[in-house]
């Protein structure tokens, strides 16, 4: 199966202090699921971040789709960007937005006509149970259902790589395990999803999926389910 991404040998440091990330070599597989756990502090946000383009790192290849994101250049970064969902810890939604229009934004920036997106959101408002709540604000929903917004929005597009950080930080378990669930349907589907979580409880949801562990900017390998760096050539996607 080929790799969709390819980290090898990087770095990451704000600034003038130490490094963040150090050394970090690792490659995904198309389709894979992955959880990436560790204390706080130890870099989570600062690895999604190289994921989904908005941090370039201070050394070392990155490669995603089968081209180095590192040297690209940044007329081409909105092209790659729109492959990518991604789910903030800190929800990001546009607050003048609806719901119902939050959700919607991907899919017409893809330049999807109003008429063919009205039922794909209604129904992805339905699954993360917000259909009541499709004509509010951000402000006047609760941090929980802001959560569920920006997972929607994150998903409705069918991305080729989902990246969360701390989904279920904010919902109940039963909601925590419905969205789980979704993201392995969307695994199945072939979309590569890694999520960041302290949550150790959540590792044993999703049966395929492979755990990678950052402790004070390092990758660590408790498992055995992932090699570090990885064996054997990375394949073009």
């Amino acid at each position: 199966m080929a790799n969709i991404v390819q980290f090898e040998n990087v770095g990451l440091r704000y600034g003038q202090g130490t490094e963040t990330l150090v050394d970090v070599s690792f490659s995904l597989s198309e389709g894979g699921f992955y959880f990436l756990t560790g204390p706080s502090g130890a870099g989570k946000t600062s690895l999604l971040k190289l994921l989904y383009l908005a941090q370039r790192p201070s050394r070392g290849l990155i490669r995603l789709f089968g081209e180095d994101v590192v040297t690209l250049s940044r007329n081409r970064l909105p092209g790659f960007r729109r492959r990518i969902g991604v789910v903030f810890q800190d929800f990001r939604l546009v607050p003048y937005l609806s719901a119902f229009d939050n959700v919607a934004l991907p899919l017409r920036v893809a330049g999807v006509e109003e008429r063919d997106l009205v039922t794909p959101v209604e129904e992805m408002l339905a699954w993360v149970g917000l259909s009541e709540r499709s004509g509010a604000r951000p402000a006047t929903l609760s941090g929980g259902e802001q959560q569920r917004v920006a997972i929607a929005r994150a998903v409705i597009g069918r991305p080729e790589i989902l990246v969360a950080d701390e989904p279920t930080g904010n919902v109940d378990p039963e909601m925590a395990g419905r969205l789980l669930y979704l993201f392995d349907a969307l695994h199945k589907l072939g979309t590569t999803i890694v999520v960041a979580t302290h949550d150790v409880h959540l590792l044993s949801r999703v049966s395929s999926a492979e755990m990678m562990r950052l402790d004070r900017g390092r990758l660590s390998d408790p498992t055995g389910a992932l090699r570090y760096p990885p064996r054997g050539p990375v394949a073009a996607s």
